[in-house]
């Protein structure tokens, strides 16, 4: 495999002079490297490209998308001379819809790539490396997703409702009668869905589509209108063909259409099993979130007289397997809904050691009646924006070991920053291969603070 330089460099924009690029335009490029979020990188024209679609060493024609003054984001409409690593996508969608951007590398070259990301954003915006770097944790590179939302729009002038996924960088819908990511169960609830809804009466009623997979198969429907007796008697009939339960949502949450519909998803391993509902927060993917739960556990190592501290708990995912181990477990939240939610799911799993709480959790943590008296460890699995204020008091909680689980490279670098002034070294990391197919990187890293 090729070494990639790690350094970003900008091409001149070329002064104020410089003119506009127009969308549409075609322009041909070669693409000098890739970007850590998959994309080429090109320079032309005193800009830089970022061109979706394309490989290093690829000579392609790419279509602008948007432009601003120093920076193209295109996507390869045309390849010109193909790089050796580019494989037939396995979606014949791919060039067209927004999801799932790498399905022309191979799947080894797709986890090279989280690799070389996780360790750029670790070096450049933590000043750190592991001292262990951990097999990234695979899962089927097809066939994964639980959950998916489809979108949908009322075309009023061609009198047509359009179902499908969003296409890149637009809000134009590309039909889709097909995915290949989607588990199996979902795949013919999927292909039949556009034709019911355009059957439907009243079609320009509906906003959008949620599909899930667990315990059960269910399909949510979004309305912004009454729905037609008429529309809501081809629902359920649908559903009950498709052996799926029915949701609806108006102007407040989701609720089922028959009150008893449970959702929920198993823990295997761990012979668990938590509820939630349409809205929650739930791993899209869930072989590798087992997977994940039990790399978690074992990075850890919380032993049967500790106590532990789950931040940004959820719905239990980790509290729960994490009871089964330790004496006690103190989780946090900071949705009501989902501390209940993750409370229930103790309970109807018998769990009497895993205790809930609703905080903010971008505010200081030490004041909090439920972080008196100290843990032996603590796990982190924070959105997006990171866990900064939590991991600024981790030294006062006397935790010397914390698992973090992150969503976004960038931020779990600028938080282990943070945990290595206060003492606490990188002891392993690893990329968790959450969404295959996709440039999204999810991580794990292992801090320890030595006994002084």
């Amino acid at each position: 495999m090729a070494r990639r330089s790690s350094n970003l460099r900008f091409q001149p924009s070329g002064g104020s002079r410089a003119t506009q690029v127009p969308v549409g335009k075609k322009q041909k490029l070669t693409i000098e490297r890739l970007a850590g979020d998959g994309r080429g990188i090109a320079f032309e024209g005193g800009r830089t490209w970022f061109v979706s679609g394309a490989l290093a060493g690829e000579e392609v024609e790419a279509r602008v998308l948007s432009a601003r003054s120093q920076t193209v984001e295109a996507r390869a409409e045309r390849i010109i001379v193909a790089s050796s690593e580019r494989r037939t996508p396995p979606c014949i969608n791919a060039d067209h819809c927004g999801g799932c951007n790498l399905q022309h590398m191979p799947h080894a070259e797709q986890l090279a790539l989280k690799q070389r990301t996780l360790a750029e954003q670790l070096s450049r915006l933590g000043g750190v490396q592991p001292d262990e770097w951990a097999a990234p944790l695979v899962g089927p590179e097809l066939g994964y997703r639980r959950r998916a939302r489809i979108a949908v729009r009322w075309d009023a002038k061609a009198r047509q409702l359009q179902v499908g996924f969003r296409a890149e960088a637009s809000q134009d819908i590309v039909a889709i009668d097909q995915c290949p990511v989607l588990v199996q169960p979902l795949q013919p609830i999927f292909s039949a869905l556009p034709a019911l809804l355009r059957s439907l009466e009243k079609p320009q009623a509906v906003g959008h589509v949620e599909l899930f997979s667990g315990t059960a198969e269910a399909l949510l429907l979004r309305h912004t209108a009454a729905l037609a007796e008429a529309d809501l008697s081809r629902l359920r009939a649908f559903c009950s063909e498709h052996d799926a339960q029915l949701w609806l949502q108006g102007e407040g949450p989701p609720q089922p259409d028959e009150p008893s519909a449970e959702l929920g998803f198993e823990l295997q391993r761990w012979h668990l099993q938590l509820a939630y509902r349409p809205g929650d927060f739930v791993q899209v993917n869930g072989l590798v979130n087992e997977a994940m739960v039990a790399q978690a556990l074992d990075w850890l190592k919380a032993q049967p007289g500790e106590r532990v501290l789950d931040l940004f708990c959820g719905l239990g995912n980790f509290a729960l397997p994490l009871a089964r181990q330790a004496a006690e477990v103190v989780a946090v939240e900071g949705v009501a809904a989902m501390v209940q939610r993750a409370a229930d799911n103790a309970r109807h799993n018998g769990l009497d050691n895993a205790h809930f709480y609703r905080a903010d959790l971008s505010k200081p943590l030490v004041n909090e009646t439920w972080a008196r008296g100290g843990f032996a460890a603590v796990l982190l699995d924070p959105p997006r924006d990171g866990a900064l204020e939590a991991v600024r008091g981790m030294s006062e909680l006397g935790a010397r070991r914390l698992v973090y689980v992150s969503c976004n490279p960038t931020t779990l670098a600028r938080d282990a920053a943070e945990l290595l002034q206060q003492g606490y070294r990188l002891r392993r990391a690893g990329i968790l291969d959450m969404f295959a197919q996709t440039a999204h990187v999810e991580a794990m890293a292992l801090f320890d603070k030595p006994e002084t």
